[in-house]
């Protein structure tokens, strides 16, 4: 598929991917420690549930005011901006003494992290053409795998050199690296020509946000939201504790964390990878519908079964897989809804829209692990969003194919 891009294609693919792969490096980081954390800030598990809730509810917040940006000073120049923001407050965590720095930290990392997803993918749709858009937006989905496994190699590098007192901060530090990335954007990534047409065409840069809500697009907006909350919701309800539901309720060892959630990482790859070639082969809502109702029927055993772990072991790579191939066509998918005037705007709203919904997720499966369990709190929330994604799936257009007009 790489060679059949343009030299302008590969290098905004690579620069999304890369963008991407750090992007989550610097959120999963925090997945790693978090048990840690609670241990070395003496917070409880509720509290913790928080910190991930409040980076997501910013992201969310910065994932709207960077597609009402990009709209109007462009994809690639914010997109610049949102990698350093959130760079920047990732090595600051490292430094921090107490729960409330942690919070406000986390909450500013956020206004980054969803800003960079809402530019990156409305960039890289814009960028590529319709007969590989899907399968493009899908391997730089797959970044983040690559992303987490790279969280989960330093987790264990980190912990078996220094004690955890100084490993969790040490984590947190290497979040410097995104920084080089904006020399690369800077100099090799131009502004999609579609972006550029539409500035020429309607003689002003810059959309009303509140077009998105207009009664012939508020129905699509509605529906991607919905379809956003589901996804993200029964992801983050997943990832954000399974280190902690596989140490406190498997009773791991880090290496042995480390090393189920290699094959977990493992199938996210294949998952994501897979699923960018179904997005153009069967189409967005096909890929969208697989995957959902995959996620949600593997969670179940995985957390409510008694199991040995070897079988833990092999399921948790189609639990991996199905959690991450949903993520595969939701780039293309939403860039398709919606004309280009308004895209940046409505991708960053309906996206993180569903990321600020969705990030409640963590704090309710803390609070109610607090009292029933991890194990019986995990499949509960991730369930029940996945069957939210599958009705608004349902109700939405097929996209794949067409063609982006100025």
């Amino acid at each position: 598929m790489l060679r059949n891009l343009n030299k302008v294609e590969r290098r905004t693919l690579t620069a999304a991917f890369l963008g991407w792969a750090i992007d989550a490096l610097d959120y999963m980081v925090f997945t790693f420690v978090l048990t840690t954390v609670m241990v070395v800030m003496g917070i409880s598990q509720g509290q913790a549930g928080l910190l991930a809730t409040v980076t997501l509810l910013f992201s969310a917040i910065g994932g709207w005011l960077a597609g009402i940006l990009a709209d109007r000073f462009g994809r690639v120049r914010v997109l610049q901006i949102t990698i350093l923001a959130f760079s920047i407050c990732t090595v600051l965590i490292g430094f921090t003494q107490s729960y409330p720095q942690i919070f406000v930290l986390r909450a500013l990392q956020g206004l980054g992290f969803g800003g960079e997803w809402a530019v990156g993918s409305v960039l890289i749709g814009e960028m590529v053409r319709a007969r590989m858009r899907g399968r493009a937006v899908g391997i730089v989905q797959s970044g983040w795998a690559i992303g987490w496994g790279a969280a989960a190699v330093l987790y264990t590098l980190s912990f078996t050199i220094f004690e955890p007192e100084l490993a969790w901060r040490v984590m947190f530090w290497f979040g410097a690296i995104p920084a080089v990335l904006v020399f690369f954007i800077r100099r090799y990534v131009p502004e999609p020509e579609v972006f550029t047409a539409s500035v020429q065409r309607t003689g002003r840069k810059g959309s009303d946000f509140l077009k998105i809500f207009a009664p012939g697009i508020l129905h699509t907006t509605v529906l991607a939201s919905l379809m956003c909350i589901g996804i993200q919701g029964g992801y983050y309800a997943i990832t954000t504790w399974l280190p902690a539901f596989l140490t406190k309720s498997r009773g791991l060892t880090v290496i042995g964390t480390g090393g189920y959630l290699a094959v977990i990482i493992a199938g996210s790859f294949v998952g994501y990878l897979i699923g960018s070639w179904l997005t153009d082969r069967l189409g967005r809502k096909a890929n969208v519908l697989i995957f959902a109702v995959l996620a949600g029927i593997i969670v179940v055993p995985y957390t409510q079964l008694d199991l040995s772990n070897s079988v833990m072991l092999v399921l948790g790579f189609p639990l991996g897989f199905a959690a991450s191939g949903v993520f595969s066509s939701l780039g293309s998918f939403l860039t398709e809804l919606f004309p280009t005037r308004i895209r940046g705007s409505a991708q960053g709203f309906c996206y993180n829209f569903g990321r600020g919904i969705g990030a409640l997720f963590p704090a309710f499966v803390g609070f109610l692990g607090d009292r029933m369990g991890l194990a019986t709190a995990i499949p509960i929330f991730a369930g029940g969003a996945y069957l939210v994604a599958v009705l608004a799936a349902l109700a939405l257009p097929e996209t794949r194919g067409r063609e982006l007009a100025p």
